[in-house]
């Protein structure tokens, strides 16, 4: 599933570039180059998702990778570079900071001083000029809704309610003091700290008929979007982290996490303070008990149990074990 969004709309442009600009910006991080077009870059792509007149920056090659002119690449990767089917690339010393350097160079967004917004105060409640709300909706106290977000019929948003970077879908429910839309958790373990953070310029999309709970804080995509599908309920303080898509019809019970680029299939329990790690898939029609921590992938129809999970019948079977022999270290 594609979702297609014009990024502008909730990150307005701050410098426009185009492709032979780029080693000037990069000046400290270029190794070699090989730029063939000159165009103005408008966007930017994942691996998932190409878009025409943006950058691509990508660690290492793909077999489904095709790259056409109107996408310029960057990368540490030199057997990348050496690919001569692409025709517009950069091979960097640094892929983190050339990304960091590029987006925040090109892009407002809120974790920059500077961000750009407009807001109304209406009915206790600061609501972007930019935001496009239906009629229908009702906005709780003390909401703040930000620039580009769409808020479809007959949705109900209760106190506190924090909406950015968002597209909400018909009928959805959003609890007190929950969250839409954050800042995701990127960042380089070897450069960290506030002023090196990674630009988080996606969205999050909440599809039809949801419900999600109280205290909750839900992530938005680095690039593309953090996606939260159809009929889904989500009970009060959970944490969806950016990059994830939940399948229709996911139950999460209280105080569960899913960290980043997870994908959930369809028909999916957790239970409460349950745990799912990040850049994994969950099939569909699986069953996750309360306090387990999923460390690996998970096929459909599968019930799972403990830390690490495993399946349910094999858990069982190691609880009646540790009863009768107890633990042994060794």
């Amino acid at each position: 599933m594609i979702i297609d969004f014009k990024r502008e709309i909730f990150y307005p442009i701050r410098n426009q570039i185009n492709s032979k600009s780029i080693p000037d910006l990069l000046n400290n991080f270029i190794i070699k180059s090989r730029v063939n077009s000159n165009y103005d870059i408008v966007d930017i792509s994942s691996l998932d998702k190409l878009r025409k007149n943006s950058l691509l920056l990508i660690k290492k090659s793909s077999k489904n990778l095709n790259i056409n002119d109107f996408v310029h690449v960057i990368t540490n990767n030199n057997n990348l570079f050496d690919d001569q089917f692409i025709k517009n690339i950069h091979l960097v010393s640094d892929l983190e900071k050339s990304y960091n350097l590029l987006i925040n160079h090109m892009y407002y967004h809120e974790d920059q001083i500077n961000v750009d917004d407009d807001y109304m105060l209406i009915n206790n409640s600061k609501i972007s000029k930019f935001a496009n709300i239906d009629k229908s909706a009702f906005i709780g106290n003390n909401c703040i809704i930000s620039r580009g977000v769409k808020i479809g019929k007959n949705c109900i948003l209760k106190n506190n309610v924090i909406i950015k970077n968002s597209l909400i879908e018909d009928d959805v429910s959003i609890g007190d003091n929950t969250v839409i839309g954050s800042t995701g958790f990127g960042f380089d373990l070897k450069n960290m700290g506030s002023n090196n953070l990674t630009p988080q310029i996606g969205i999050v999309y909440v599809d039809k008929n949801v419900r999600i709970g109280s205290n909750c804080s839900i992530d938005r995509g680095k690039i593309d979007y953090t996606y939260i599908g159809k009929n889904t309920m989500l009970d009060n303080q959970i944490h969806i982290a950016h990059n994830v898509i939940l399948g229709s019809n996911v139950c999460i019970a209280a105080q569960c996490g899913i960290s980043g680029s997870t994908t959930l299939g369809n028909n999916i329990i957790m239970g409460g303070q349950s745990g799912i790690a990040g850049h994994l898939k969950i099939g569909n029609n699986v069953v996750i008990a309360a306090k387990s921590g999923v460390t690996k992938n998970i096929k459909d129809n599968s019930i799972v149990a403990g830390f690490p999970a495993v399946d349910i019948k094999e858990w069982k079977k190691n609880i009646i074990k540790l009863k009768k022999y107890g633990y042994k270290q060794n």
